[in-house]
């Protein structure tokens, strides 16, 4: 399972028949979506009004998404951005306006009512069911997403699924030469070649991004520093030709590392401990690249090589 029973995104859905059904009215509903007790994720479902609006934009995209393929009259499976966050993977900058679903009965689809449906050949293991419903596998998702949204985009999920070993990178060539041929696939070439399982974090799938598109390519994900033979860091990324390294701060990596009986501060002055170990260690500097730094990727890059100069200069003067 990729998501436990009681998350949000799993939040019950009720269809306006089974209410009727269960001796409601459109009367009785309107009154309970007025007084809060129920909301309308789409036209014709209901879910539990005060779990709605605790639900962030992700979660309730998700149940979006489920009260549509509970309406669909085909036999459908959700795919592309709509498969996402029911495997559990980052939505990060993709279009959560449509609910993307694929015909599995080989008819052409359509967009109607905020769904796209799709056609598309479905091969062995391209479709596994989730707490009934079908939902394209991690493979076939990661190259669906390369279709509708931006290289950088895509990449956070793609990496994703391979850090988490849902698939190799052989496994996603492989099905891309098979995929290649979609409609919207010119971008999904890149995506495949830039894809590293060594990447653990949509913020450092961002950063490696950005590490690309500004020629930055000498960098090296998860690089080891050790001591005597002793593992001190694996540093976010690497300019080992230009003695830099990167680090990218977010909220999440923190709580990552929190022990029990630690707060966030104790962990910062832990961390900033160990970038002074490896500084010493290595001579090296250290720039920490954050999600308003990524907002602005012309000037991180102005900041990076300011440092890159900065560095080539001290090791001329050192001469």
């Amino acid at each position: 399972m990729y998501l436990d029973a009681d998350d949000p995104m799993l939040a019950p859905i009720s269809l306006r028949r089974e209410l009727v059904a269960a001796g409601e009215s459109d009367h009785s509903l309107a009154r309970a979506l007025r007084s809060g007790a129920l909301e309308r994720p789409r036209r014709g479902a209901y879910t539990d009004g005060p779990a709605w609006r605790s639900m962030t934009d992700e979660q309730r995209y998700a149940v979006r998404c489920r009260a549509a393929y509970r309406q669909a009259s085909a036999e459908v499976c959700l795919s592309h951005a709509s498969a996402l966050p029911l495997l559990g993977a980052p939505v990060w900058d993709v279009d959560l306006t449509d609910v993307h679903l694929t015909r599995l009965d080989g008819r052409t689809g359509r967009r109607e009512a905020g769904i796209n449906q799709h056609r598309g050949a479905v091969g062995e293991g391209d479709i596994l069911s989730e707490h009934d419903y079908r939902i394209s596998s991690p493979l076939r998702a990661a190259l669906e997403i390369t279709t509708m949204a931006s290289v950088e985009s895509s990449l956070v999920a793609v990496n994703f699924f391979l850090h988490r070993r849902d698939f190799t990178p052989s496994q996603l060539r492989d099905s891309y030469v098979k995929f290649e041929r979609w409609p919207g696939s010119l971008k999904s070439d890149l995506v495949v070649r830039l894809a590293d399982p060594r990447i653990e974090s949509p913020g450092e799938s961002r950063t490696a991004y950005f590490l690309w598109r500004f020629s930055f390519q000498s960098f090296e994900p998860q690089y080891e520093i050790s001591d005597r033979g002793e593992l001190i860091a694996l540093l976010d990324f690497a300019l080992p030709d230009h003695k830099i390294w990167i680090e990218f701060d977010g909220r999440v990596k923190y709580q990552k590392y929190l022990k029990a009986g630690e707060d966030a501060t104790t962990v910062v002055l832990r961390e900033k401990r160990r970038e002074e170990r490896v500084a010493e260690i290595t001579r090296w500097r250290c720039l920490r690249v954050t999600w308003a730094d990524l907002a602005h990727p012309e000037r991180l890059a102005a900041r990076l090589r300011k440092l890159i100069d900065s560095m080539s200069a001290r090791v001329i003067s050192v001469r």
